[in-house]
This record gives structure tokens, C-alpha cells and sequence, in this order.
């Protein structure tokens, strides 16, 4: 633990003092770190350098249990517990972001509905009821915005449109894809977010 110590922090201090101060010899320390390394250690070094790579592609977001999911899904197989330690040891912690925005304006000129379900919404078949929302994404490029059809039957995605500009035919392209999919029988209610985007013309006469 001493010579590990010792050789964390060689750039600060002359080796020679910390050896002094920790009570160890300095050819102990030369030959410590001479040796080869212990298997443990060649298998934290690599665990080390694919923590290195996942968070430096993650955008700095991954947390401990994150990071062993993705550890795991890449291949090495590891314990919570080792990649904490490692994370801990090297300074890699997540960066908490509290980047959020609006997206519904409730308060807009456009048409709003009369809500057919008033909080009824499970389903008793697939095509019965929709559901459409816009949610905002934050991504090292800036912001997209994803909108999506959801099936209340299922819970399945059934329509999608990513865009970086939220703008009405957002809305529409996702709910032609769910149309496309599954071309439902007259009687589907689609309940949709209140925002301007379904409110507008184009998308009440979709």
C-alpha cells in the first residue's frame, strides 16, 4: 500500500522523501516497481481502459451500475464492486447534467380537443388507443426532439420522427409511420400532447 501510495504521487514529491516519510526503502520501492505485474493488476489496467473508453463515449454520464451494464454488454465480465473501486480510484466520476426543456405550450392559439379518454387509458385491443407525446433530447450536438405514437394496448412504439427542430410535421411523420404500420379500423382515438405542434391545422386534419 505504501510503495502504491508512493507511486500515485512520485510528480508531487522526490521519491527518496516519500520513501523517508513512509518508512520504506527506496531499493524496496526501485524493486517493486520493477517487478512484472501480478494478473489482478493486467486485468484492472484493461477493465480500466474499456471504463477509460465508455466514458469518454457516454459524455461523462455513466454511474457505477451503468458502467458495469455496458462492461458486461462489451464483454468483460465484472462485478459492480471492482468497477466502483476503479472509477474511484481514477477520478472517473459521472457528470450530473440538469439540462431540461419545456416542451409543452399549453397556452397556444391552435385547436384543442375535447379529451375522449379523461383518464381512461388502458385498452382492451391493439388500434383501440394511441397515445402521442415530443420529448427533448440532449446529445453532444445540441438538442433532437423525438416524437412518438405509443400503443396503449401494448405499451409499443408504434410510430417515430427524430428531428433537431421541433416543428409540426414532427408530429405528423410519427403518426403517418403508426398509420403506415397499422392501418387501424375507424374508431382509434389518438390522445395526443396539448402542445402547439398538435394543436396546429395540419396536424388536426391529419
Amino acid at each position: 500500500m505504501r510503495f502504491t501510495f508512493i507511486q500515485g504521487h512520485r510528480h508531487e514529491w522526490p521519491i527518496k522523501r516519500l520513501c523517508r516519510v513512509l518508512q520504506v526503502p527506496a531499493r524496496g520501492y526501485r524493486a517493486w516497481t520493477s517487478r512484472p505485474a501480478c494478473q489482478r493488476l493486467r486485468t484492472d489496467l484493461k477493465i480500466l481502459a474499456h471504463i477509460r473508453e465508455h466514458h469518454a463515449l457516454g459524455n461523462a454520464s455513466c454511474g457505477r451500475p451503468r458502467m458495469t451494464l455496458e462492461l458486461r454488454e462489451a464483454g468483460p465480465d465484472v462485478g459492480e464492486r471492482r468497477v466502483g473501486r476503479l472509477m474511484k480510484d481514477n477520478g472517473i466520476r459521472p457528470v450530473r447534467t440538469r439540462r431540461h426543456k419545456v416542451m409543452t405550450d399549453s397556452h397556444h392559439q391552435t385547436g384543442i380537443v375535447a379529451n375522449l379518454l379523461d383518464g381512461d387509458l388502458p385498452a382492451d385491443r391493439p388500434n383501440q388507443k394511441w397515445a402521442g407525446d415530443i420529448s427533448s433530447i440532449w446529445t453532444a450536438g445540441g438538442w433532437l426532439y423525438l416524437a412518438v405514437v405509443i400503443d396503449l394496448f401494448s405499451r409499443r412504439v408504434i410510430g417515430w420522427a427524430v428531428s433537431d427542430w421541433i416543428k409540426k410535421d414532427l408530429a405528423i411523420r410519427a403518426l403517418d409511420m403508426a398509420v403506415r404500420l397499422r392501418d387501424p379500423a375507424p374508431g382509434c382515438i389518438l390522445l395526443p400532447d396539448r402542445g402547439s405542434q398538435y394543436g396546429s391545422h395540419d396536424f388536426q386534419e391529419k
